[in-house]
């Protein structure tokens, strides 16, 4: 094995980074657009997400979540949101007693 055949691994490796890292900031971008609708927020939400798992499958496979893992986290974390959310406007909407 030639000394360039035994780096290819690390090359390719630091070239999913990279790619990695520019995807991530391509979505932090988006996030700041005015865009109004929170679906599409909320998808970009979770592709962040993804990213970042990929990225610490990436450097400690051992730590990372499966894709089934990370969704169903984050789908339980959506339902908490929903639950405090709703929460927050029965506390702050005033009965009316006539």
């Amino acid at each position: 094995m030639t000394a360039a055949e035994s780096n290819a691994p690390d090359l390719n490796r630091h070239a999913l980074h990279v790619r990695l890292q520019s995807a991530d900031t391509a979505l932090r971008a988006g996030l700041n657009q005015p865009c109004g609708e929170t679906l599409v927020r909320s998808h970009i939400e979770r592709a962040l997400a993804h990213i970042r798992e990929a990225e610490t499958a990436l450097h400690n496979l051992a730590r990372a979540r499966t894709v089934e893992q990370l969704a169903e986290q984050l789908a339980r974390i959506d339902e908490m949101r929903e639950e405090l959310h709703s929460q927050e406007v029965a506390v702050t909407t005033p009965s009316i007693r006539i």
